[in-house]
C-alpha cells in the first residue's frame, strides 16, 4: 500500500564538477555546498566537499580540469526549495595568500537524463578605492561568510560584484515518485528516451 501512495519523492544526482575557465588565475581549487527548502533533506551522499588543486591544461585550450565527483539523494514533499548547487573557487593571490575566485549557483536540473551547465561566476567589488588597495595589500578580498547567500539572493542586490570566469558541471539526474504524488517534471531532454525501472525515471541515449 505505501509503495502506490509514497509519502515523499526522491531525487537523485550523480554528476561531476568537470572544470573551469579563469584566464587570469591558476592553481585553483573548487568548493561546493547544496541549498535547499525547508521540505527537503538529503537521504544519501555528500551536502559539500572540496576539490584537488589544479593547474590550467595546455591540451584542453588552458582549461583548469577537477573531474570532481557529486553524488547525492534528496527526499521531499514537495518541490518549493528545489536544490541549488553553490560553488566557490579559491587561489593564491601574488602573496600567497588563499583568495576567492568565483561564487556561482545553479539549480539541479529538473528533467531526468544527463545535463550540462557552464556556471557564470562572480566575486564581491569592495566598495571604495581605499578598501581595494588595503585589500590587495594586506592580503584581504570581500567574500561571503555563508556562500550559501549566493543562492539566496536575500541582499545580494546591495552587493557590488564582478563577473569572472565559469565553472562546467555535469548531471546525471534521476527521480523516484514524482508523478505518483501528482507533480510532472516534464518531457525528458532532448536527444534522450525517458525509461522507468522500479520506479525510477531516467534517460538512455538514442
Amino acid at each position: 500500500m505505501a509503495a502506490n501512495n509514497p509519502s515523499a519523492f526522491l531525487l537523485n544526482v550523480n554528476g561531476q564538477i568537470e572544470g573551469a575557465n579563469f584566464p587570469d588565475f591558476d592553481d585553483l581549487y573548487c568548493k561546493y555546498c547544496f541549498v535547499y527548502g525547508n521540505d527537503w533533506a538529503p537521504a544519501t551522499g555528500l551536502e559539500e566537499g572540496i576539490t584537488q588543486i589544479t593547474r590550467k591544461n595546455i591540451q584542453f585550450s588552458h582549461k583548469l580540469i577537477w573531474n570532481f565527483p557529486l553524488e547525492i539523494t534528496f527526499k521531499s514533499t514537495n518541490p518549493a526549495g528545489w536544490p541549488q548547487l553553490v560553488v566557490s573557487v579559491y587561489g593564491p593571490d601574488v602573496f600567497g595568500n588563499d583568495v576567492v575566485r568565483g561564487y556561482g549557483a545553479t539549480h539541479i536540473p529538473i528533467t531526468a537524463g544527463q545535463h550540462s551547465k557552464s556556471i557564470p561566476m562572480f566575486v564581491p567589488e569592495p566598495s571604495w578605492r581605499l578598501q581595494k588597495f588595503t585589500g590587495w595589500l594586506l592580503g584581504r578580498r570581500p567574500e561571503y561568510t555563508d556562500p550559501k547567500v549566493v543562492a539566496q539572493g536575500e541582499g545580494r542586490e546591495v552587493t557590488r560584484v564582478r563577473s569572472q570566469g565559469f565553472v562546467s558541471v555535469s548531471f546525471n539526474i534521476v527521480t523516484k515518485d514524482m508523478k505518483k504524488m501528482g507533480y510532472d517534471a516534464g518531457a525528458p531532454t532532448s536527444g534522450h528516451v525517458q525509461t522507468v525501472t522500479s520506479g525510477w525515471s531516467t534517460e538512455e541515449q538514442t
